[in-house]
């Protein structure tokens, strides 16, 4: 499976009771393929799977094949602690028609680059799917490493990695040593930075609410080889990069903006709590002066 363009891990709307508001989930799936993103994925952290129960986690995979119907791909991450419970939602996903999987180190085991590379291959095992590793140290404590990707390389369903350890020499080692792995962002401060390296697709979660931007500066660089624009949009997008990831807020920006754009995507899940009046007045600024920044370049271009 060729990974291309921008892949947006979308959140869970909620009710004012938390429960599930599938449909503002049906809103943000239909506003998604509405403005051109190039795929969706379902159980990501933007969507709190850690905050699901397994059975609304199925569910959820459920409802979001029969809402796209085909006109994007589906990919349906697995993340769990344990490898008996990733197995099971491998293969819920399966099931469910998911086009890929999003296999993740499990968290708070702390596990080797060897005990990693086993987890996801009995993953693979039970689904039988295309495959992209999400490398994210900050949350995980440890590097899907050199180990793990020698390991996973050699068979053809492992064939993309979400890259968000923010390493530069991460970077550059995965698109030097490892090509027929495809690289993929999932850092968004260093998105010109991947895509200069060859990286052709990017999961961001801003792209819920601001999927214009993303596209934009995937097109520049990707589509076009026009770093000078690109780096023109990149810098119209980092102050919004910034306001995400400061504050530990990041989930709650993401909703909020959504919700900015018409869909109610409701508050986070406990533990996490809504933004504050002066947090989502900020977020609205910011994105406001983005979206006219990138407009005018768009026009001068």
């Amino acid at each position: 499976m060729r990974f291309e363009g921008i892949y947006t891990p979308v959140v869970t709307p909620y009710h004012a009771d938390f429960s599930i508001n599938r449909d503002g989930f049906a809103e943000a799936i239909e506003h998604l393929i509405a403005t051109g993103v190039h795929g969706i994925i379902v159980a990501g952290t933007t969507g709190e799977y850690y905050a699901q129960t397994a059975e609304e986690r199925v569910a959820m995979m459920g409802l979001a094949k029969e809402l796209i119907k085909g006109r994007l791909p589906l990919i349906i991450g697995t993340g769990a602690i344990r490898t008996e419970d990733s197995i099971a939602f491998a293969e819920a996903a399966k099931a469910a028609g998911a086009d890929a999987l999003l296999v993740a180190t499990p968290p708070y085991a702390y596990p080797t680059g060897r005990e990693i590379a086993l987890h996801a291959l009995a993953v693979d095992r039970a689904a039988n799917l295309p495959v992209m590793l999400y490398n994210y140290p900050g949350r995980m404590c440890v590097n899907m490493d050199e180990d793990t990707l020698d390991r996973l390389g050699r068979s053809p369903n492992f064939c993309a990695i979400k890259e968000s350890s923010g390493d530069p020499n991460r970077l550059h080692m995965l698109a030097r040593d490892y090509p027929h792995i495809q690289l993929s962002c999932g850092m968004d401060d260093q998105a010109l930075e991947f895509f200069a390296w060859g990286a052709r697709s990017w999961v961001c979660a801003g792209s819920n609410f601001a999927p214009e931007a993303h596209i934009s500066l995937y097109k520049a660089c990707a589509l076009e080889d026009n770093f000078t624009k690109g780096r023109r949009i990149m810098s119209a997008m980092l102050p919004l990069m910034r306001v995400l990831e400061q504050g530990g807020k990041f989930v709650q920006c993401i909703k909020h903006g959504l919700t900015l754009r018409g869909i109610d995507a409701g508050p986070p899940r406990k533990p996490l709590q809504p933004l504050n009046k002066d947090d989502k007045r900020e977020l609205a600024e910011v994105i406001r002066t983005m979206n006219a920044s990138i407009e005018m370049i768009e026009k001068e271009s």
